[in-house]
């Protein structure tokens, strides 16, 4: 439970690594009231990061973050890290569950397509490249594919060799994951609609694969597809662990005051 002292700051953990934990750690650094940590996986070579606390690197699994929370007394946790690192939410809600600590789930809203779109939804990036291979959806003919899935677990699309990719990621990926026959362009968002426009038009891209990551950085590249009618291979977001779940970094200091001045009347 969070502590009623009001002197002293409540230590608050925030798994970060996207734009949502950028905004809270800004807003939480004019706020006296808390003490908040920020970790980062440090999948990342060179992240942006705040003016507090910041600790990279993973904790050892559930029971090395459990420990971890209890050494530094952590009083609330806020898991903002990618929808698509399920494991580090899970082992969030598994060590927050055990510890009686509360959990906020602080996630940007995923992308949802329009009647002018053209998108086949898939459960796994397994699935996605099983697609690219198989001759009665992708793998009739040779395509230039815009990939934009991130540099890790590549290797799945070597099993579509057929295929022309364009890779875009924040850090180089491991050559021995390309597919052959791959061009790789390194950028970090956000992006336009107009340069995404012009770079799949430039590389003649036929089809684009993405993660439903949400958000406004990277949405351009869907507007780009649906103006010059390029399909989307969409994979959907993993399950996460139930939690109260928030979409802003607003709402995710709200809900840290509501603990904050509950903790505050149990206790008088």
């Amino acid at each position: 439970m969070l502590s009623c002292a009001q002197t002293t700051p409540i230590p608050v953990l925030i798994l970060g690594g996207t734009t949502e934990a950028s905004a809270l750690c800004r807003l939480l650094a004019s706020l006296p009231a808390f003490a908040p940590t920020l970790s980062l996986a440090g999948v990342t070579k060179a992240p942006h990061l705040p003016d507090l606390p910041v600790r990279i690197g993973g904790f050892g699994g559930v029971r090395g973050l459990r420990d971890w929370l209890a050494e530094k007394a952590i009083q609330a946790v806020i898991d903002a890290t990618h929808p698509f690192a399920a494991t580090m939410s899970q082992n969030a809600a598994t060590a927050c569950a055990q510890s009686a600590l509360p959990l906020l789930r602080l996630e940007r809203p995923g992308w949802r397509p329009t009647a002018e779109d053209t998108w086949l939804s898939v459960p796994t990036l397994n699935d996605a490249a099983s697609m690219l291979a198989d001759p009665e959806h992708y793998g009739r003919r040779p395509l230039r594919i815009f990939l934009t899935t991130g540099r890790k677990d590549l290797a799945p699309f070597r099993n579509a060799p057929q295929h022309s990719y364009l890779l875009r990621s924040i850090d180089a990926p491991d050559p021995a994951c390309l597919p052959p026959h791959t061009v790789c362009l390194s950028a970090r968002g956000p992006f336009d609609y107009a340069a995404e426009t012009a770079l799949m038009q430039a590389h003649g891209i036929e089809l684009l694969v993405t993660k439903n990551s949400g958000g406004d950085a990277t949405f351009p590249k869907l507007l780009a597809a649906r103006t010059l009618r390029c399909p989307v291979i969409m994979i959907k977001r993993p399950p996460h662990p139930a939690c109260p779940v928030v979409h802003t970094a607003e709402e995710a200091i709200m809900w840290l005051h509501t603990h904050q001045a509950a903790s505050t009347l149990r206790e008088v």
